[in-house]
């Protein structure tokens, strides 16, 4: 055979095992249906945070973590309760994972060039017992360079063998079936698609101009997940987060369609865990958008008020930054897929950053000066955009103002004055002392006993309707589609099974495709950091595994 391995797929996960297939000297094809510009796939696109315990940058700010610990954090946030069948494999990914994250992760990035922002975040605060959901300590360290950044020496390795001849790399090809050869996987075919001059993130073409077919002793599916097809979103919605959506925003472009997963269920391999997914409830309609229904995420300090659709302030822990999936059912079971902010002045220019590369381009260009600029008055660059520009958000002097605004927004008219005063005032009065039975701001008092929250991150409290914080802020928050948390399964090989759990012969998956390795490293829910992060160790697993088998 001409190739030793056929790699499905360009994103980060498939530029991993790339880049380790090639190093170990072996021919790969590495295959994608979208424009050479969109090499990288979803990770270019992310901030580019990733789950670390017990890191030097950590340490540096006082930060008390453990191998032990984050087993702690992941096993409550995970939840793994078919451990006997779907989430087998993916508990012992998870297990792994956390190892990698606690030792060699942060050392064989960092051999390769890549460096991390000093001040760790802390995402998915959970807001439950000890060994609930959440981040019991702040994990999220962001790549200086963000997404592009953590993508870089990857697409670098892989470039050098495509000039010394041991990867080829074809875009513009589509799979369309999987080759059989009895039980074995032995290859591709599918339709050469017309050039295309896309922009990353943009619709390219779907006409086809040819035919393929090639053969190799492994074939690698490193697709992605389901976030651009809402249709399949929907289809898999489980109950428990009440009905799916009516109106969703994409995170992602639609390419990301889950095409390959149904192709690989075909050729025999399994897929465990449809119904867990993660998609963000802070989703805001970008206002120059690269793809259809482009959302952004806005990732958000614990300050501002969480109304529902009607008005009601949602229950402890359905805090900004705590719980994704715990509000997101919150939100869909009030029977609106929307929700709003209510915050100040203050709060915005502090506590708002928006997820994304290209919506951080002091982290992402690797400009120091630019980052220092934060400190300054003002809300960020980026997010000054949003509220001059964007459709979502609405900003007055006055409360009453600000209501009418938000009843004009959704031409609905569902919220009511008075009662949206009565809330902020009750809430305010609990700033006059130190003590306080609102957990909302027990919560945030207590996130400024981390040093990177109260220089950077988290508003000193104050009151929301005291003018002097002004001008009020009102932000509709969409539902914004992300991730798929089931996949593929397979082995700590990346070796995808059978419906029988045995392993297919030749066929291996990494990426989202395989819920970050196992079908479901994740569980019910994730722990932030862990999506890019799993690509890195899944494709770096099945890349070496089959580098060692062919």
């Amino acid at each position: 055979m001409k190739y030793d391995a056929i790699v499905v797929g360009a994103g980060l996960a498939g530029l991993v095992a790339t880049a380790e297939m090639a190093d170990a000297g072996k021919k790969v094809l590495l295959v994608d249906q979208e424009p050479e510009s969109s090499l990288g796939g979803q990770a270019w696109w992310s901030f580019g945070g990733l789950f670390l315990v017990d890191s030097p940058e950590q340490r540096r700010l006082g930060i008390k973590d453990s191998k032990e610990l984050a087993w702690q954090d992941w096993l409550g946030t995970a939840g793994f309760d078919r451990e006997d069948n779907e989430d087998y494999w993916g508990r012992k990914w998870a297990e792994a994972y956390v190892g990698f994250a606690a030792w060699e992760k942060r050392a064989w990035l960092y051999d390769m060039g890549v460096r991390f922002f000093p001040i760790v975040g802390w995402a998915e605060r959970g807001g439950y017992l000890a060994e609930g959901h959440g981040n019991s300590v702040p994990r999220f360290h962001i790549v200086w360079g963000t997404g592009p950044g953590l993508v870089e020496p990857f697409e670098r390795r892989v470039k050098e063998h495509m000039k010394n001849g041991l990867v080829e790399f074809r875009p513009r090809h589509r799979v369309d079936h999987l080759l059989n050869s009895g039980p074995s996987v032995v290859g591709i075919s599918g339709s050469v698609l017309v050039p295309s001059s896309a922009a990353r993130g943009e619709a390219s073409s779907r006409e086809v101009i040819g035919e393929f077919e090639y053969r190799a002793k492994a074939v690698l599916i490193t697709s992605g997940g389901i976030g651009g097809n809402h249709d399949l979103i929907r289809k898999n919605w489980p109950s428990r987060l009440g009905k799916p959506p009516k109106n969703m925003l994409s995170g992602v472009p639609a390419h990301v369609d889950g095409r390959m997963l149904s192709i690989t269920e075909k050729a025999g391999g399994r897929i465990v865990n449809r119904d867990r997914m993660w998609h963000y409830t802070e989703g805001i309609k970008n206002w120059d958008p690269i793809w259809d229904k482009h959302g952004i995420r806005i990732l958000p300090g614990p300050s501002s008020i969480w109304l529902d659709a009607r008005g009601r302030r949602f229950s402890a822990p359905n805090f900004p930054g705590f719980d994704t999936l715990g509000t997101l059912e919150a939100i869909q079971k009030t029977g609106y897929s929307y929700s709003w902010f209510i915050l100040t002045q203050r709060i915005i220019e502090r506590e708002f950053a928006l997820s994304g590369s290209e919506q951080n381009p002091d982290l992402t260009g690797k400009s120091i000066k630019k980052v220092l600029s934060r400190v300054l008055p003002g809300a960020p660059g980026p997010v000054q955009a949003f509220m001059d520009k964007g459709e979502d958000f609405v900003i007055a002097n006055h409360l009453s103002d600000l209501i009418e605004g938000m009843n004009k927004l959704t031409d609905e008219n569902l919220l009511d004055f008075a009662e949206i005063e009565r809330q902020i005032k009750a809430r305010d009065r609990e700033i006059d002392n130190k003590f306080t039975k609102d957990l909302q701001i027990t919560a945030l008092r207590g996130a400024r006993q981390y040093i990177g929250d109260k220089l950077i991150r988290v508003a000193a409290p104050h009151k929301i309707l005291d003018p002097k914080n002004g001008p009020l802020i009102a932000v509709r928050l969409n539902i914004v589609s992300r991730k798929t948390l089931g996949g593929l399964q397979t082995d700590l090989s990346g070796q995808v099974l059978n419906d029988a759990g045995e392993a297919i012969p030749g066929l291996y998956a990494a990426g989202e495709v395989s819920g970050f390795g196992g079908g479901g490293i994740h569980g019910y829910r994730a722990l932030e950091g862990t999506f890019v992060g799993g690509c890195l160790f899944s494709g770096r697993e099945a890349g070496r595994a089959i580098a060692s088998k062919v």
